[in-house]
């Protein structure tokens, strides 16, 4: 069997070429499989039954609570707030912008369930208020919020066709994110860069690379917190 180093290199690998086919002017059905196919090695293998790989699952399966929680010296985020604040990314971007549906988040009434408050994707908070939000948040919860999450996007770009990546996001389904609070004033780039994105640019960020990225962050601080 390959190495985790492997698959993420793998992982890295298929990034590229899943850019490429959606970028392309005219994206095929050929894109969105490939989507799938990056998708589902970065969310949990519970999303994806008899899958060989999750970087997800590399990333946060064996971390004690204090690990999840810690922002190791230096830092400036828990792995708790990283999970956070991409699944937060991709619920909003991919229901509100993409498919014009509810948030996971609020239909599902995951707060409660997380037992925090805020409801933004994080990027706005200062150094005390992610230390608090790691401190707080159910961390069960969270990996299953993550979950749902992922299990939704799935469902999304299951219903996509060819001809519908290279619409543009709606500025009326960009005014529900401003409405629900999903994105606050001082992280306003975050919105205006959703709001320039095409329907395969949020493919690419925040479901894939952002993903991407955030996980190898978490990789990172947990190596460093052993």
């Amino acid at each position: 069997m390959p190495s985790s180093s492997t698959y993420r290199k793998l992982c890295l690998t298929r990034q590229t070429e899943l850019r490429g086919a959606l970028t392309a002017p005219a994206p095929s059905g050929e894109a969105l499989g490939l989507f799938l196919g990056q998708y589902a090695m970065l969310h949990s293998g519970k999303m994806n039954a008899g899958a060989p790989w999750s970087f997800e699952d590399e990333a946060l399966d064996d971390l004690p609570e204090a690990g999840f929680r810690r922002i190791p010296p230096g830092g400036e985020h828990s792995i708790a707030w990283l999970v956070w604040h991409t699944a937060r990314c991709e619920d909003i971007t991919l229901n509100l912008l993409v498919a014009g549906s509810p948030q996971v988040l609020h239909r599902e009434n995951w707060l409660p369930r997380l037992k925090v408050s805020a409801c933004d994707t994080g990027n706005a908070m200062s150094a005390e208020e992610v230390a608090a939000f790691s401190a707080a948040v159910d961390l069960e919860a969270l990996r299953a919020y993550r979950l749902a999450v992922g299990c939704r996007t799935q469902e999304i770009a299951r219903a996509l066709r060819p001809e519908e990546l290279k619409r543009k996001v709606q500025a009326e389904r960009m005014q529900r994110v401003w409405d629900e609070g999903a994105v606050v004033e001082p992280a306003r780039g975050i919105a205006e860069y959703w709001a320039g994105s095409t329907v395969a640019g949020l493919l690419l960020m925040p479901a894939t690379r952002h993903n991407l990225t955030h996980l190898n962050e978490a990789l990172e601080i947990k190596r460093r917190l052993r």
